[in-house]
């Protein structure tokens, strides 16, 4: 029988196993035979195709097994002990053999990690197991089997209890290995079971001492340059999947993280790794595996990765930190390499590589983390404005926008709430807001106006969720802000997104004047484009309402913030266009007498006994946008008046506000000027004949 025959012969009986596992009935009943013919499935000489249907068999049976019990949080875990009794006398048995048959409970093992690394952690912690897999590589060394008991330890190394039972004589074994030059790969497998035990053990001194140790500090540089020149040189693709995940690991320093930034030879051959769309794959891309695929977004994401935006008190926890670690270590400072100019420095050298190409292939993968990590340095890379426009050209934009949609669609529920996403999925629809923030709707989202509309709902779940930061809750409001700005359709979406008025309505009163500066231009734009939100603000149908609604916008058409009244005037100024608007300004006006004087400090700062703002008299276009708002809002007011009592008695207010002389400055200012807008002059003029009219 040819290889090829048997080869499909082993594919089709592990079809037959994955319909098995994935079937509720029988998912967790395989049986005795066929679970020893899914263990060889790991073997290094399976082909790369059935060792990933091995792979998809066994999470799917693993998953079955732990779905089969109700019962979560009991220790110990009945699932994992269900799962160690099947497969670890299986592994066992393997394990004391020798030649192929050690080979397979070796594999077999090192897949569980990858799978199910509770059980496969318990069957490595029995006795006798790491004994058996050590003395294998004394006793019948080979190159095969080094290098996957090198690839078992790295595994093993993720693992705090794993990790205290590695003995230090195979810590010399892996050091051994990653210094040696015959075996590439072996070197790669070597080096990256250290690096996890480094880190692992740094993280172990964290969670005992409370401080980092500088356990295998030393050696992180040295490994990194060992595994790029891996890369670099590309002898076979194992040894190049292990460097790269050693990199993954390793460039969270920040001294290797500008080592590689600075190596434009390996930046282009780790970015030639990742396949091309409307590219015909080669032999080698066809095998690019996904663990390969999310090692390099892992490498892309550290290297642009930002210091976390600390609050206040964060801050001071950060500082109490290092005063407990003071002296203790002459450890590097951490903010080294670290300010926002050496990241910015960072991403331009990613960016002049040719790092936007390698996201055109996040669309087509499927795995969870690559999706998070590629959408992490996409909000990096947009960080600095000057990269926005060629990551738009470089279809940045429908990237994020399918990333978001998987991540929205597979929190949603089916309930009518926005879903609940995970922190880490805030990345990508901030990276969105930034681009839509700094550039028209039709060049991030293109003519159809359907890929606007389906940015709405991301970007309010990001302004309505609980853990969102001020900065993305800011930004969600600006993006919202300009995407209402493109039809009268997009704003009426925006507004009947779920829970977004009563939010937007709600940040109006936030301390932090930016938030209360966005929510007030976005409902600016909404009450222009909405028919409903103007409805909502100065409609009939719910009067006491709109007149709560509108003493806010008149309240905020007073404050410092000189977009902020431009924003809230602006709104103003549309409603009074309707007679029931202009009747709850009168009646505010009647019972609190501060309509008229805050319409006559829009139109003529000197007017209030005030110090003007300054940045106010210093914008003559802000300056303008007031005084006209403001007179549209009084020329509205002023002949929506039908009662001639009433109107007497405006017109008195009128004159002790400051109205009438305001309203006079700026017809007398007309001419002078050296230009006539009509704009303003005729209102202006119609506010005055009304109340000269009026006057006793």
């Amino acid at each position: 029988m040819s290889s090829t025959t048997r080869n499909d012969g082993d594919t089709q009986t592990l079809d037959i196993l994955l319909k098995k596992t994935q079937d509720p009935v029988s998912s967790s009943a395989l049986l005795p035979d066929e679970l020893s013919y899914l263990i060889t499935a790991f073997l290094p000489s399976q082909p790369i195709t059935l060792r990933s249907k091995g792979y998809l068999v066994l999470s799917a049976y693993c998953q079955g097994v732990r779905h089969s019990y109700s019962v979560k949080g009991k220790q110990p875990d009945p699932a994992t002990e269900s799962l160690v009794n099947v497969f670890a006398p299986l592994i066992i048995s393997r394990l004391a053999d020798s030649d192929d048959v050690l080979l397979v409970g070796i594999s077999f093992l090192t897949a569980l990690f990858q799978v199910d690394w509770e059980s496969a952690s318990s069957i490595f912690l029995q006795d006798g197991v790491i004994d058996f897999v050590m003395d294998s590589v004394d006793l019948t060394p080979s190159a095969q089997l080094s290098l996957h008991v090198a690839h078992l330890l790295g595994q093993a190394s993720g693992n705090k209890p794993c990790r205290a039972i590695i003995s230090s004589q195979s810590v010399q074994w892996l050091e051994s290995n990653s210094r040696q030059t015959n075996d590439s790969a072996l070197r790669a497998a070597a080096a990256i079971a250290l690096v996890k035990l480094s880190r692992g053990s740094a993280a172990d001194d964290i969670d005992s001492t409370g401080s980092e140790g500088q356990t295998g500090k030393g050696n992180d540089e040295e490994l990194a340059k060992v595994m790029k020149g891996m890369i670099i040189s590309g002898s076979n693709l194992s040894s190049t999947t292990d460097a790269i995940e050693g990199l993954a690991y390793l460039s969270v320093d920040p001294v290797v993280k500008e080592a590689l930034s600075k190596d434009s030879m390996f930046l282009s051959r780790l970015f030639a790794l990742v396949p091309r769309r409307k590219v015909v794959p080669s032999l080698n891309s066809a095998e690019v595996n996904s663990a390969l695929l999310y090692g390099i977004f892992v490498i892309i994401s550290n290297i642009c990765a930002y210091r976390p935006r600390f609050t206040e008190e964060q801050v001071q926890v950060e500082k109490l930190r290092r005063m407990a670690k003071a002296g203790k270590s002459p450890a590097q400072d951490s903010s080294a390499l670290e300010s926002d100019e050496d990241v910015k420095e960072r991403v331009r050298r990613l960016v002049s590589c040719g790092v936007l190409d390698v996201f055109a292939a996040v669309p087509g993968i499927e795995s969870l983390g690559i999706r998070v990590n590629a959408g992490k340095a996409l909000l990096s890379i947009i960080e600095d404005n000057g990269n926005r426009g060629r990551v738009l050209q470089s279809g940045g934009a429908k990237v994020l926008m399918l990333i978001i949609k998987h991540a929205t669609s597979v929190s949603s529920s089916g309930s009518a709430k926005p879903p609940v996403l995970d922190v880490t999925h805030l990345q990508p629809i901030q990276a969105l807001a930034k681009l839509a923030i700094t550039s028209s709707p039709v060049q991030v989202f293109g003519p159809n106006e359907g890929a606007a509309y389906d940015a709405i709902r991301p970007l309010s779940i990001m302004l309505l969720h609980p853990s969102s930061t001020l900065l993305q809750r800011f930004e969600a409001l600006m993006a919202l802000t300009n995407l209402s700005s493109r039809s009268p359709e997009t704003a009426s979406r925006v507004a009947k997104a779920d829970g977004m008025m009563k939010k937007v309505e709600l940040l109006l009163l936030e301390e932090h004047p930016l938030i209360r500066r966005a929510s007030m231009e976005l409902i600016c734009n909404l009450i222009a484009g909405s028919d409903e939100v103007f409805e909502r603000y100065g409609g009939t149908e719910n009067p006491s309402g709109s007149k709560s609604k509108l003493q806010v916008l008149l309240a905020l058409s007073d404050v410092d913030d000189l977009p902020t009244r431009l924003a809230a005037s602006g709104a103003l100024a549309t409603l009074t266009a309707a007679p029931s608007a202009c009747h709850a300004l009168i009646s505010l006006q009647l019972e609190r007498r501060r309509v008229l004087p805050i319409l006559a400090q829009l139109i003529d700062p000197s007017t209030s006994h005030v110090e003007g703002d300054t940045e106010e008299r210093d914008n003559e276009g802000g300056h303008h946008g007031l005084v006209h708002r403001g007179i549209v809002c009084a020329r509205n007011f002023l002949i929506n008046i039908v009662d001639e009592a009433t109107q007497r008695g405006i017109s008195k207010d009128a004159e002790e506000a400051g109205l009438v002389r305001a309203l006079v400055n700026v017809v007398k200012a007309q001419p002078e000027s050296g230009r006539v807008d009509e704009s303003i002059l005729r209102p202006a003029a119609e506010a005055l004949k009304f109340l000269t009219n009026k006057k006793d």
